[in-house]
C-alpha cells in the first residue's frame, strides 16, 4: 500500500490507509478533528501500525503535558507493531519516542532525515518545522522544506500545504516578500489552508501593515475560523494589530470572543491569552478580571515544566494578579528544568529564566532589574522556541521597563529598533513621547 503522496504503507487496508491521508489533509490545513479521523480507523484496525504513530506525533508536539497520556498510549500501541513496520514507519516511531523522552532537537532532526529519505512525506515535513518552531530555528523552518521543494508540484496531493509551509519558513528567516507570495499563492489553491493564511499574517504583522492585516483576516476569516485549529492564533495577530493602532476596545473583543472564548483549554491557547493581556497590561491597561481565568488554567500546569516558552507565559498571569508564590513556583519549575537533561533544560537555561526573572521582577516594580535580566534574555531568545512575533514580547516589556526606570540611554536604544520596525504604531509613538520626556 501506499499513501496519498506514494508513501509506503505497511497496512494493507485501503479503508485505514485513505483514513490517515483525511487525517493527515486535516493536520496539514489545521481544521477538523484528524484525532477522530484516525481514531476511528483504529478501532476497525488496531493492527495500524502508523495509525497509532500519527497520533502519538499529534498528541506530543501540542506542547501540553496534558496530553502527554494520550501520547503515551498511542507509542505503547505501536510499538508491538513495529516487527511488522516498514523502514519510514519505523523511523517515524523513533523520533516521536525521542520527543516523549524530551529530545525535541534530536526527534526534530529525525523528521527531517525521513523527509530526506521519503521527500513527498508530507507528515515528516510538518511535524519537524514544528519541532523547528518549537526551538526557534528560523533559517530550518524555510530550509528543512526547501530540501524537499522540488519534490512537489500542482499534481501532487498535498502541494499547497507545502507552499504554505515554506511561506512560513521565509517569513521568519525575514524573506516578507516571498513568504508572502506563497502564501497567497497557497490560499488560493486552498482556502482553508490556515498555516499559508498564519504565514502571510505574520508578514503583515511584523512590517506594521495594519490596515492590510485587517483586510487579510477578515477576507481569510471563513477558510480557516470555522472548524479551525490555529483560529485563536490568527486572531491574537489580529489583536496585535488592534494594539499597533491603537484600537485597545476591538483587541479586548478579539481576545474575549476569539481567543478566551474557546475556553483555553490547551497550553498553547494559554501562551496567546498571556502574550496578548501582558502587552495591554504593561502598558497601563486594565484588563479587568481576564487575568485570573488564564492564572487559574496555568495553575494546573505549574509543575509541568516540558516547556520554558509555555513557562515564561504562565508567569506573566501570576505576575500580572501579584501571585507571589506561583510566581516562586513556576521559576523553581523552570530552575528545575535548566538543571536537568534534554532539549527543554537548553531552553530554560538560556533564554527561559532571565526572562521570567526579568518579568517577575517588573511585577515588582523593580524595572531596572527588569531590564537587566531581559537585555540578558534577548539575544538568546531563539533558543526558547516561538516566533520573532511571539518573542517580541520580550522586547516590548523591556522597553517599557527602560522608561519606567528612567533609563534614558537604554529606552533611547531600544526605541531605535521598535522605530525601525512600526515606526507609526501607536505604543511606539507613545514610548517615543516619553523616551523624548527623559531626555528632557
Amino acid at each position: 500500500m501506499k499513501d496519498a503522496q506514494g508513501n509506503p504503507v505497511s497496512h494493507g487496508a485501503v479503508g485505514a490507509v485513505a483514513a490517515l491521508d483525511a487525517g493527515v489533509a486535516l493536520l496539514n490545513a489545521f481544521r477538523g478533528d484528524p484525532v477522530r479521523t484516525v481514531g476511528a480507523a483504529l478501532k476497525a484496525h488496531p493492527d495500524f501500525a502508523m495509525g497509532h504513530v500519527f497520533l502519538a506525533a499529534l498528541f506530543a508536539t501540542a506542547m501540553d503535558k496534558a496530553l502527554e497520556p494520550h501520547a503515551m498510549r498511542a507509542l505503547a500501541a505501536a510499538e508491538p507493531l513495529m516487527a511488522r513496520a516498514n523502514e519510514r514507519e519505523r523511523a517515524h516511531f523513533a523520533a516521536v519516542k525521542r520527543w516523549a523522552d524530551g529530545d525535541i532537537a534530536g526527534a526534530t532532526e529525525g523528521w527531517g532525515r525521513i523527509a530526506m529519505d521519503y521527500p513527498r512525506d508530507i507528515l515528516a515535513i510538518q511535524v519537524a518545522q514544528q519541532g523547528d518552531f518549537f526551538q526557534g530555528q528560523s533559517l530550518m523552518l524555510r530550509d528543512r522544506v526547501l530540501r524537499v521543494a522540488k519534490h512537489w508540484g500542482p499534481s501532487v496531493p498535498g502541494h499547497g500545504f507545502v507552499l504554505g509551509m515554506l511561506a512560513f519558513g521565509h517569513e521568519e528567516a525575514g524573506e516578507y516578500a516571498r513568504a508572502e507570495m506563497l502564501g497567497r499563492e497557497a490560499i488560493s489553491i486552498n482556502f482553508q489552508d490556515s498555516w499559508a493564511a498564519h504565514a502571510v499574517a505574520h508578514v503583515l504583522e511584523m512590517e506594521g501593515r495594519v490596515p492590510e492585516g485587517f483586510e487579510w483576516i477578515e477576507t481569510t476569516a471563513p477558510g480557516w475560523d470555522d472548524d479551525g485549529l490555529l483560529g485563536y492564533h490568527l486572531w491574537w495577530h489580529a489583536g496585535l494589530m488592534r494594539i499597533d493602532h491603537g484600537n485597545v476596545t476591538e483587541a479586548f473583543a478579539i481576545y474575549d470572543w476569539h481567543i478566551a472564548g474557546g475556553g483555553l483549554g490547551q497550553a498553547l491557547e494559554l501562551v496567546d491569552a498571556s502574550a496578548l493581556l501582558w502587552r495591554l497590561w504593561t502598558v497601563g491597561h486594565d484588563v479587568g478580571a481576564r487575568w485570573t481565568e488564564v492564572a487559574d488554567k496555568w495553575a494546573l500546569r505549574l509543575e509541568h515544566g516540558i516547556s520554558a516558552f509555555n513557562d515564561v507565559h504562565a508567569v506573566m498571569a501570576f505576575v500580572a494578579l501579584g501571585l507571589d508564590r506561583e510566581v516562586n513556583q513556576q521559576i523553581a519549575t523552570l530552575e528545575r528544568a535548566a538543571a536537568g537533561d534534554g532539549t527543554n533544560a537548553m531552553m530554560a537555561r538560556l533564554a527561559g529564566l532571565p526572562s521570567a526573572r526579568g518579568f517577575a521582577a517588573f511585577g515588582r516594580g523593580d524595572y531596572a532589574g527588569a531590564l537587566a535580566h531581559l537585555l540578558e534574555a534577548m539575544p538568546r531568545a531563539a533558543a526558547f522556541g516561538g516566533s520573532h512575533a511571539q518573542r517580541d514580547v520580550l522586547s516590548w516589556t523591556a522597553m517599557e521597563a527602560a522608561v519606567r526606570a528612567g533609563d534614558r540611554h537604554a529606552a533611547d536604544a531600544l526605541l531605535a529598533e521598535r522605530i525601525v520596525r512600526k515606526p507609526e504604531a501607536v505604543p511606539t509613538r507613545g514610548w517615543l513621547r516619553r523616551t523624548q520626556a527623559l531626555a528632557d
